[in-house]
């Protein structure tokens, strides 16, 4: 009993295998419980959940991808490197938003400049690697909106309900996602750790799939989402967000430190 439970449970946290659909579904447990927990205590302490709430984490969601790819070069050691790997990172990102997001409501300035202070002394931690592709970064941003615009102009004219402001923030994000990861597979031998998208890309034998894959998804969840009067909506867009900007993030600091 112990052996399975080490195999699936214990060691996919430790070394972040995402290798198995155990692995997968776990965090989607984790994921859906944790956003039932913040919607909650966001509603407790009276923080709408809107556009301007969704543009003030940035810097925090970029925290986790920073975290997450320090842990990625080894510049720091177990047991602390352990809660920079999933799930436990979600936890410490969450630790540190919390104390600054009591003063989100009387100043939001201050708010967003905690998270970008963070921002900052994670990136001291990253200078110590050395930057291989500088290319990367700006080839992922620049494809992926491009991809994004060729997207956002006919669902002007076909699916005018669902290019908000917020939906299309999700949709740039995984634009992005999807452009670091034919990148990294494609074009640089990285490999995709999800058991999904690592048997498309598999089947199709390129990245490109991640595209149509992510439109074929996000599209029809937005509208059946903006359809729902449901108060969760835009917490399940932020996650949305989260799960489309933080490894697109991630992906592009790894392959432009050489990690």
């Amino acid at each position: 009993m112990w052996n399975f439970v080490y195999k699936y449970y214990v060691e996919p946290i430790i070394y972040d295998t995402g290798y198995n659909p155990v692995n997968t579904i776990t965090w989607a447990i984790i994921l859906g419980f944790s956003l039932f927990l913040i919607y909650k205590l966001l509603k407790r302490i009276d923080i709408p959940i809107d556009d301007r709430f969704v543009v003030s984490l940035i810097p925090y969601i970029i925290l986790g991808s920073l975290l997450r790819v320090i842990e990625d070069m080894e510049i720091v050691s177990p047991p602390i490197s352990y809660m920079l790997i999933t799930p436990l990172i979600y936890f410490l990102v969450f630790a540190l938003t919390l104390p600054p997001l009591t003063l989100y409501k009387k100043d939001i300035k201050l708010f967003v400049g905690i998270g970008i202070l963070y921002d900052l002394i994670a990136i001291v931690f990253l200078s110590q690697g050395c930057v291989e592709r500088a290319w990367v970064i700006p080839t992922v941003i620049l494809v992926g909106t491009l991809v994004f615009i060729a997207i956002w102009v006919p669902l002007r004219f076909l699916l005018k309900k669902i290019t908000t402001p917020i939906n299309l923030a999700v949709l740039w994000c995984h634009m992005v996602d999807a452009t670091s990861t034919y990148i990294g597979v494609d074009i640089l031998g990285y490999v995709e750790k999800h058991v999904v998208p690592r048997a498309l890309i598999s089947m199709s034998n390129t990245a490109l799939v991640m595209y149509p894959l992510k439109l074929l998804v996000l599209i029809p969840v937005l509208y059946i989402i903006d359809n729902e009067k449901s108060e969760v909506r835009n917490i399940v867009k932020l996650a949305i967000i989260v799960l489309g900007l933080a490894p697109a993030l991630r992906n592009s600091l790894r392959m432009t430190l050489g990690v």
